[in-house]
């Protein structure tokens, strides 16, 4: 038990990064925390039960998702302010990561009137770290990790192209090394094609299904992936790694 968790006697709301596919990456730290909470406010109650079920906890669970977290935050926050302790998790991966989590946590922030000192008679949000397909694929990947953009989970249709063409002024910046993205099955193929005519057939590595029984790894140039994956049909959750630099091979391409 940290400083944090003796010392207040209001309630603690915990954010409780969980495992993006193997259930085992799970904490020692997050499985405690989970189960000594009050209640649990979750994404999918039918998912997260799974993963509670592994380790044999019973909480009650709180759906919280984009289209009930109007309804429910203030809910949540009462029961904060009445001295209960609240654990915030995601399907996968860290709340408030390209996910509804941060809004819960910006609303209390706002509703509490929370400031940076730790003060006995507050509602405290403490982080509890865990998977993140981010860091995940970065490490694996092979590419310079010192400064990426991450851009969460990329337009649908409305600010695409202007992303795309914004993203091709910045790589020629150089203002980051490398850009990691999320994107569903149906759209990566696209997607790739789309990032090939603004940056170029820059190196790319795709992470699909990180994690879990049937994880892929690709690493190739834009155009090899979107050969590969053009030719299967993608399934599974793709998380990209773009890098914007160019290799010292691609560098001395440009010089001659």
């Amino acid at each position: 038990m940290n400083n944090y968790e003796s010392r207040h006697n209001n309630g603690i709301l915990y954010i409780i990064g969980t495992p993006i596919g193997n259930l085992e990456d799970i904490t020692y730290r997050a499985v405690r925390i989970l189960g000594k909470v009050d209640l649990i406010a979750c994404e999918d109650t039918r998912h997260t039960k799974i993963l509670l079920d592994r380790y044999n906890i019973n909480k009650p669970l709180v759906s919280y998702h984009q289209h009930s977290q109007i309804t429910k935050i203030d809910y949540l926050i009462n029961e904060l302010k009445a001295g209960k302790n609240i654990a915030l998790v995601t399907d996968a991966g860290t709340p408030g990561i390209s996910d509804p989590g941060g809004f819960l946590v910006q609303k209390t922030i706002e509703q509490c009137n929370l400031s940076t000192s730790l003060e006995a008679d507050k509602i405290t949000i403490i982080p509890i770290p865990g998977p993140s397909a981010i860091t995940t694929l970065l490490s694996v990947s092979g590419m310079p990790t010192d400064s990426f953009l991450f851009l969460g989970f990329l337009p649908k249709k409305k600010g695409r192209q202007t992303l795309f063409r914004n993203l091709l002024k910045a790589s020629g910046l150089k203002l980051f090394e490398a850009i990691v993205f999320y994107e569903s099955p149906h759209r990566i193929v696209q997607t790739l094609k789309e990032l090939q005519l603004s940056v170029g057939n820059y190196d790319v590595v795709i992470g699909r299904e990180l994690t879990k029984q049937f994880e892929e790894i690709y690493r190739g140039k834009i155009g090899q992936a979107i050969t590969y994956f053009d030719q299967k049909e993608p399934r599974g959750e793709f998380t990209v790694v773009l890098r914007t630099t160019p290799t010292k091979y691609q560098q001395n391409e440009i010089l001659n």
